[in-house]
């Protein structure tokens, strides 16, 4: 898994920061780093795959860090300034995260980590936060997603979780080749779908409806089922 480290001055954000990876099981936490010179340290003492790099650290910053790397990993800027963000892709930055950082944009980060290390075990899974909780859920296990206002429920057959998110936000961490949007408010996987009509199809035991802008590309799609 990913070994991370955190380069970042301020307690109240480095609390945040672990406390989120250390919910996750795809990350290795290697340790937290206050100054510059702790983590130039740190990165040649060990292997180090991604840094989390707060932007205003004491006597240089985060960014003129980074170009002194000669081999730096992957990086997330962790900053309360949006000022920076150009110059941060310029860098070729993963991402870029403002505090204060809720924990749903810090998982939608974590899924463009991901992205970018295919080595790591959870390109087939979801992490998601139900009651307070982050859940792992399997893409191979979820029949569809329903929208409710301004929470999801992610169906699987043996349960159903729900969570604050957008649907369009979901569905971008979701394969576009394994699940299709067929209405407004709801999303299926294809593998799932048991019988396709003109306006409604059979997902496990569920009926759902076809929305009438969708009907095309569903249609289109019944090939693949």
């Amino acid at each position: 898994m990913p070994r991370c480290l955190i380069i970042e001055d301020e307690p109240l954000a480095q609390l945040v920061l672990q406390r989120y990876i250390g919910r996750l099981t795809a990350f290795d936490l290697a340790g937290v780093c206050t100054t510059a010179v702790e983590a130039f340290e740190a990165l040649h003492r060990e292997k180090i795959d991604l840094i989390f790099l707060d932007i205003r650290l004491p006597h240089i910053n985060g960014m003129d860090f980074l170009k002194s790397l000669k081999d730096p990993p992957l990086v997330v800027f962790t900053t309360a300034y949006p000022e920076y963000a150009a110059q941060s892709y310029d860098l070729e930055a993963v991402d870029y995260l403002l505090k204060p950082i809720t924990e749903e944009r810090f998982l939608r980060c974590v899924d463009k980590i991901l992205q970018r290390t295919p080595d790591t075990p959870r390109r087939d899974n979801l992490i998601l936060k139900v009651d307070g909780a982050l859940v792992r859920i399997n893409h191979e296990d979820i029949l569809y997603i329903e929208s409710l206002k301004d929470y999801l429920r992610v169906v699987t057959p043996d349960d159903a979780y729900i969570t604050h998110m957008t649907m369009k936000a979901l569905e971008g961490l979701l394969p576009s080749d394994a699940f299709v949007r067929i209405h407004r408010s709801y999303l299926v996987a294809l593998s799932k779908v048991r019988v396709l009509g003109a306006s409604e199809l059979l997902v496990g035991e569920k009926t759902l409806p076809i929305g009438e802008t969708y009907r095309h590309r569903v249609a289109s799609l019944g090939r693949l089922l």
